[in-house]
């Protein structure tokens, strides 16, 4: 069982522990708001060429796994899901919580196997067991934060397993692959879109006390783009209308934004810069996951709903 000791701790794993956040190394600190995006310098915030070249090669990972065999996609996003909830755990003990580790990682692996071989069903009831699991893992412990450490379980059994969850429901059926391909191309969409626009135009932050860098000029882009994205990706690869692409592509932009923020959000609260640093340029996992596991189910709703029917 997990300990009961109390406070700020990591877990010794050296690139999987957090990263703290410095105020004071950071150039927007005590900026007012309007002034935020004047600062030409800190506006990618990153190693640019490490971030690119981690970019390229994880790009390249996932669509050799899914050329190769659809299950080996499967297997690659259950080991970035396990890496993932591994850095959440170790970063809600900033906050004072020790979530159960085995039960989410377990029913991680149940959740997006059910998920695949018994649809939207099979994913929900994978779920529902994982944090029943949680739940009792933690109960039979000490009882001092018993309730918080088992919703810190159920937390990181949620987001991003059962969101993941639903990027394997679009693999599953025989288009899935176009539909995955849809679903990573107008991510990406979202992310270049928004970071050019923000770069180029960006002078009024959306939300500066979460995210000082994101701007409203840079989402505009992000929708720009992902509109672009949707309409040709949906047309060319599933052979349905441009129309179903630009409700997708709003919808993902909209999505990825909310994705990035709430991210943003979780670890300000928690002080941290970044998930961990496994990633260079990137920080952890989860700062690449965080728009991934939001836009999922907004790709999956549309084309099941919207998409039932060729054009």
């Amino acid at each position: 069982m997990d300990p009961t000791t109390r406070g700020p701790q990591t877990d010794g794993d050296g690139l999987l522990e957090p990263v703290p956040y410095d105020p004071a190394l950071d150039d927007l600190a005590g900026t007012p708001p309007e002034q935020v995006l004047e600062k030409k310098q800190s506006r990618a915030g990153r190693n640019l060429p490490a971030a690119i070249g981690v970019g390229v090669g994880l790009g390249v990972l996932i669509i050799a796994t899914l050329l190769i065999r659809k299950e080996s996609f499967v297997v690659l996003v259950a080991l970035a899901v396990a890496v993932g909830i591994w850095e959440l755990r170790a970063a809600l003990r900033n906050a004072g919580v020790h979530a159960p580790l085995a039960p989410p990682v377990v029913g991680m692996v149940a959740t997006l196997w059910a998920a695949y071989v018994h649809g939207p069903a099979g994913l929900v009831v994978a779920w529902v067991l994982t944090c029943l699991a949680v739940v009792v893992w933690r109960a039979a412990g000490h009882r001092e934060g018993a309730g918080r450490d088992a919703l810190g379980g159920v937390f990181i059994s949620t987001y991003p397993p059962f969101l993941v969850g639903f990027a394997v429901l679009l693999l599953a059926p025989e288009d899935g692959l176009g539909r995955v391909f849809v679903f990573l191309i107008t991510t990406v969409c979202s992310d270049v879109g928004g970071y050019a626009a923000g770069v180029l135009f960006g002078r009024h932050p959306m939300a500066p006390s979460i995210s000082p860098k994101k701007s409203w000029e840079g989402f505009a882009g992000s929708v720009l783009l992902c509109v672009i994205g949707g309409s040709l990706t949906v047309h060319l690869l599933l052979d349905h209308s441009w129309v179903i692409g630009i409700a997708l592509g709003v919808g993902v932009a909209i999505a990825a934004t909310v994705g990035d923020l709430m991210e943003s959000l979780i670890k300000r609260d928690l002080g941290i810069k970044d998930m961990s640093n496994v990633l260079p340029g990137h920080g952890g996992i989860m700062d690449r996951l965080d728009s991934l596991v939001v836009v999922a189910p907004v790709v999956w709703a549309v084309l099941t709903l919207l998409a039932a029917q060729p054009s």
